[in-house]
């Protein structure tokens, strides 16, 4: 025998799977690279107040139609959905963190997007795959300034029709609702001009608290003359798919796990099973069971589709909701505009190297307008908001990540018995099944909104 027949043939070696260290293992065990401690940020964001900004994006309007929601599960069924609804959303956030971790090592690089890591991928992946890295960026990018930018229109009209409401409650003006939007455009210039995640978390605080405070005095509605437990449905499947869409759309915030992570002082902080991600979803998620559950415990088949509709407008502590939450939405707008920002600044900002501070607050504040302007031109988005981001969130936070997942491990395996690529499978399925029937109840949307008198 022959030392030629002992080698491994071109084939064998081409299709075997070599087990290796992780990239991680590797470059600190060469001394090679860090990127966490060459990591540069002028003004990193500590854990809690990455935390708090978590808190903030998952906890948004959407928790409102948690109620609804559970109507359209049952009692016990909502329960055991949102639990799951909230890990495949966790989930899915943690897969795109920790592929970011993986590719920092094989790039050299300390930071990246959503974007620039589904570029990574791609590009160090098989060479199948590699020419799809452009239109992998670029949808990406696309995806993610549609919803979040739309978002910001859709926040600017939520805060203005709830001061609407109490104005005309109070002082009896008649105020028309674009009136109301224009009067938005300072101070939400305002907000859009802290300049960085660091100086934005107080504000995530006091959204938080606002926020706090007006599920607080919901809750104080919801607990008063309960009917009993089996005065409801437990289980209801013919509207299931319903409680998903509601749900996913509520909870998903992937456009901000990067941008938060990206800013951390300790971004290893971020995963692991007591880590920021982990915190911030497990007390989110409790919280929107006991709204859903107490929300339709309590109004059962006449729960709307936002429970503040279910609270007597007459009584002050009623309109100390809509004047908390509204307060809340406009803290949030600086979090959600930061997605926007960041990516039209990414693209334009190696241009602009005489005057970058001054050419960054001019672009916010053009942003900040064209998002008025789409508002006052259009104060019926909110539906076709629905739409985009039962389109956007399906796609960018349920496939996108399993899809980079899968090109991250293409060549070390997917696990004893290909578990990564069987539990995938299952997350495509629910992205898929929110993108149909997300979109099928936002075009219903649609249709309702100009089917009633447009707002003047």
């Amino acid at each position: 025998m022959t030392m030629s027949d002992l080698e491994p043939t071109n084939v064998e070696l081409r299709y075997k799977i070599q087990p290796r260290k992780s990239d991680a293992e590797q470059a600190l065990a060469n001394n090679d690279f860090d990127p966490f401690a060459l990591r540069e940020n002028e003004h990193p964001t500590t854990d809690n107040e990455t935390l708090t900004h978590l808190l903030k994006a998952s906890l948004g309007t959407g928790i409102l139609g948690m109620p609804f929601a559970f109507m359209c599960s049952g009692l016990v069924m909502g329960i055991f959905a949102t639990i799951f609804t909230a890990f495949i959303c966790t989930h899915c956030s943690y897969v795109l963190v920790k592929c970011g971790h993986k590719l920092y090592y094989r790039t050299r690089r300390t930071k990246m997007t959503f974007a620039e890591i589904a570029e990574a991928a791609f590009q160090k992946g098989p060479k199948w795959c590699r020419g799809f890295a452009p239109v992998a960026k670029f949808s990406i990018l696309f995806g993610l300034f549609l919803t979040y930018f739309g978002t910001c229109s859709v926040y600017t009209v939520i805060v203005a029709t709830n001061f609407e409401q109490l104005i005309n409650h109070w002082t009896g003006w008649g105020i028309t609702l674009r009136m109301l939007i224009c009067a938005m455009l300072i101070p939400l210039i305002l907000i859009a001009w802290v300049p960085n995640l660091k100086y934005l978390a107080p504000v995530s605080m006091v959204a938080n608290v606002f926020m706090g405070l007006g599920l607080g005095i919901t809750f104080y509605y919801l607990v008063q003359d309960l009917p009993p437990l089996p005065d409801r449905s437990y289980v209801v499947w013919g509207t299931l798919p319903q409680f998903f869409s509601i749900t996913i759309f509520a909870m998903e915030a992937i456009g901000v796990v990067m941008p938060l992570e990206n800013n951390m002082k300790t971004p290893q902080s971020f995963l692991g099973i007591c880590g920021v991600l982990s915190q911030g979803m497990s007390g989110v998620t409790l919280i929107y069971m006991l709204l859903g559950f107490l929300g339709y415990l309590h109004y059962g088949a006449l729960t709307q589709e936002s429970i503040t509709l279910n609270l007597p407008i007459e009584e002050w502590p009623a309109q100390a909701v809509k004047l908390l939450i509204s307060l809340a939405v406009y803290c949030t707008f600086g979090l959600q505009f930061f997605v926007c920002l960041e990516i039209v600044w990414d693209g334009i900002k190696d241009k602009c190297k005489k005057r970058p501070t001054l050419v960054n607050y001019v672009l916010r504040t053009v942003m900040v307008t064209a998002a008025v302007v789409l508002a006052v031109a259009v104060p019926t988005i909110g539906p076709f908001m629905g739409l985009i981001g039962a389109f956007c969130f399906s796609i960018l936070g349920l496939i996108f990540p399993v899809v980079i997942e899968l090109i991250v491990h293409w060549e070390t395996g997917f696990g004893k018995y290909n578990w990564i690529l069987w539990k995938n499978i299952l997350i495509t399925a629910c992205g898929i099944g929110a993108l149909v029937f997300g979109s099928l109840a936002a075009i219903k949307d649609i249709v309702k909104a100009y089917q009633d008198p447009a707002p003047q």
